[in-house]
């Protein structure tokens, strides 16, 4: 006689935050495809029920944070991480989470998860937009099982280009992963504890970036 077969975990629930600044439908489609439960939504009580929330995010700095702030997303995003719940922020999403952006002279104050400034990346042509490697650090959960030369694909003219938190040796220090186009070299995604962030696209990046969601996906499941 066979083993009882254990039920099938349930997938997890990830709410896509609708907040006009988004690529929801590609984001959508690629969550979904990586096993996620997802809903598109800006109701708070669906935000911070869910296992994850994913954050998308294209345009202007300035503009997403209006977008942002207009469904308190600044603040369901803070009550999420206060409580260790899982946030993914993407390209402006990520941005976002910094101190400040800075473009075309427009200084922007944006969610301040982490300390640095978003100014524009020093490089002849713009947006940088293409496939490029990574500088993965040491012990990352987000490219488990990934290559050093697999590479994902960017969408930006602006970036992060110096990592300013200073951590004092009683929590984990964050895993910054780089990349370089031009002239400069930038943070191309962030591992923070609840906090998880790429510059890149995932949904954009092939079975790469399909690897990344799965592992966030991963995460989810073991909280």
């Amino acid at each position: 006689m066979s083993a009882p077969q254990s039920p099938p975990s349930p997938s997890p629930t990830v709410a896509l935050l609708d907040y006009g600044s988004g690529n929801v439908r590609s984001a959508h489609r690629a969550l979904e495809r990586a096993g996620a439960d997802v809903t598109v939504t800006a109701d708070p009580d669906t935000v911070l029920a869910a296992d994850g929330l994913f954050v998308p995010g294209v345009g202007a700095f300035a503009a997403c944070m209006e977008g942002l702030r207009a469904v308190h997303g600044d603040r369901l995003i803070g009550q999420r991480l206060a409580g260790g719940r899982p946030v993914f922020g993407v390209c402006v999403g990520m941005q976002v989470l910094f101190e400040r952006g800075v473009e075309f002279g427009e200084d922007a104050a944006g969610c301040g998860e982490w300390p640095g400034t978003v100014e524009r990346l020093d490089a002849d042509v713009l947006p940088h937009m293409g496939w490029n490697t990574l500088d993965v650090p040491a012990g990352s959960r987000m490219f488990a099982g990934l290559a050093p030369d697999d590479r994902v694909y960017f969408v930006h003219g602006f970036g992060v280009r110096r990592w300013e938190l200073v951590t004092n040796g009683r929590t984990e220090a964050p895993l910054v992963t780089w990349s370089e186009y031009g002239r400069s070299r930038f943070v191309a995604a962030v591992e923070n504890g609840p906090l998880w962030a790429t510059q890149f696209h995932p949904e954009k990046s092939g079975d790469v970036g399909a690897a990344v969601l799965r592992n966030w996906l991963r995460e989810l499941h073991g909280r």
